[in-house]
């Protein structure tokens, strides 16, 4: 994700990136292993007397039992109802009355948590967290009414929402073995059945030191987080529950899928089409650098994109057009393309322009004078997202829950700077190869008369 055209701007010349006193973050990133196995990151950033303070878990929906899916949201929601030393829902309300904040999500790779708050109740927060790291207690009470809480949420999110729908059931359908094809929030009819000992199990068997990732931003010190870290975190006893993440993987996808999901609701009509596409791998990330390129180039802002010029701009057949890619997971993701029709022009029609935009540009190759300008945007966004703790402390936390290291991390800025256009249409030829079978989603209005070939 690019920064905001305002502050790209101010930042398209290097030099004026000092104005900012940007800190050197790349030289201030220090990690180490308490003897129970977590493993801990820290941050320096003395700008602000203010930390961030987060415990990444490496277990997220992808890593659920057949038969439970939802239970690793769940599971997220219920780590806020207490323990004996902080019952009832004690820790938010610390954390407020302590002037931070405090939240958490879970993905299909990890779960996390996090607090910011001022530097001085960083200790604080590792007491809490580290409490119900092994101390969680719920009553059948909680777990029902917690449970009526996350259906609700899927409801509001994707019962009531067409275009999460659509994606639901594109995921399914991009995926024929992996997990990944189950919605993060879960299935309705498996979310209902949910109990608390399916909690426990989960929480016993993936909650603990070993299976943890402790990351800790801001105004602090490698020693005086270890000092604290071997306080609160270093008692927990590793688990034996937890064990190396065995997932199905995808077989050999030989054919393509479409799907039309039809919907009253339905404002504008729109299509997506997504292929399975290389994740960012430990000491091996070339290849997703160029994806990024790649997703950009094809459906980046404005009229430069080949998306954006040929569809928007040249034919004014598409009020939008878009690509995306995003490589920080832990098994393949996806490379995908979107496109919303203008008023009269079909799905279809856009759909076959799409593809023609796309050939063109596989025969043509990259306009050099749009990549050395994305390059330079990246290159300015990545300065920009440095000077955001919390961005820095999600950036290297995602990366390690997802089997990348701080080496990785560090390497990205300047792998990306390294992509040539050849490397860019190599990835192109790989990702639109006609054996890469793609899925293609049609999401209309009834009476709109549109359906797939």
């Amino acid at each position: 994700m690019f920064m905001p055209r305002f502050a790209r701007l101010c930042l398209s010349a290097l030099g004026f990136a000092s104005l900012f006193s940007l800190p050197a973050h790349a030289d201030d990133v220090t990690s180490f292993t308490l003897d129970n196995g977590m493993e801990v990151v820290v941050i320096e950033d003395h700008r602000a007397p203010v930390v961030v303070h987060m415990v990444w878990y490496r277990v997220g929906s992808a890593d659920e039992p057949p038969g439970k899916s939802g239970i690793a949201h769940f599971t997220e929601h219920l780590m806020f109802k207490g323990t004996d030393a902080f019952p009832d829902g004690a820790f938010s309300d610390i954390v407020e009355a302590n002037g931070g904040s405090d939240n958490a999500f879970t993905s299909y790779d990890y779960t996390a948590y996090h607090q910011r708050v001022a530097a001085d109740r960083l200790a604080l927060m590792m007491q809490i967290e580290s409490d119900r790291m092994e101390g969680l207690t719920l009553s059948e009470d909680q777990v029902a009414t917690e449970r009526g809480v996350i259906l609700e949420e899927r409801n509001q999110r994707t019962e009531n929402s067409p275009g999460a729908l659509f994606s639901e059931q594109r995921n399914a359908a991009q995926y024929l073995n992996h997990p990944y094809g189950i919605p993060v929030i879960g299935w309705k009819a498996e979310m209902e059945t949910l109990s608390r000992a399916d909690v426990l199990k989960f929480y016993h068997g993936h909650y603990a030191p070993n299976n943890a990732i402790l990351v800790v931003a801001g105004d602090v010190t490698p020693d005086q987080v270890r000092d604290l870290a071997e306080i609160w975190y270093g008692p927990l006893a590793p688990s034996d529950a937890v064990t190396p993440r065995a997932r199905p993987q995808e077989p050999p996808q030989l054919a393509e899928r479409r799907l039309t999901l039809s919907d009253p609701r339905v404002a504008q009509p729109y299509l997506v089409r997504t292929y399975l596409a290389p994740e960012r791998d430990p000491g091996d990330q070339k290849t997703a650098a160029a994806l990024v390129y790649l997703s950009e180039l094809l459906g980046g802002e404005g009229a430069t994109s080949v998306l954006g010029s040929e569809l928007m701009f040249n034919r004014q057949s598409a009020v939008y057009a878009s690509a995306f890619y995003d490589g920080t997971s832990l098994d393949d993701t996806t490379f995908g393309l979107v496109i919303v029709p203008a008023e009269g022009v079909t799905l279809a029609d856009a759909e076959a322009q799409m593809d023609q935009a796309i050939a063109g540009f596989l025969e043509t190759g990259v306009d050099m004078a749009n990549f050395e300008s994305l390059k330079m945007q990246l290159k300015a966004s990545n300065i920009y997202a440095d000077d955001n703790i919390a961005g820095l402390a999600q950036k290297y936390g995602a990366a390690l829950a997802t089997s990348l290291t701080i080496q990785d991390v560090k390497d990205w800025p300047k792998i990306l700077q390294d992509v040539t256009p050849e490397d860019v249409m190599q990835a192109a030829h790989d990702i639109f190869d006609d054996r890469r079978k793609a899925v293609t989603g049609w999401l209309v209005r009834p009476d709109a008369g549109e359906a797939t070939e």
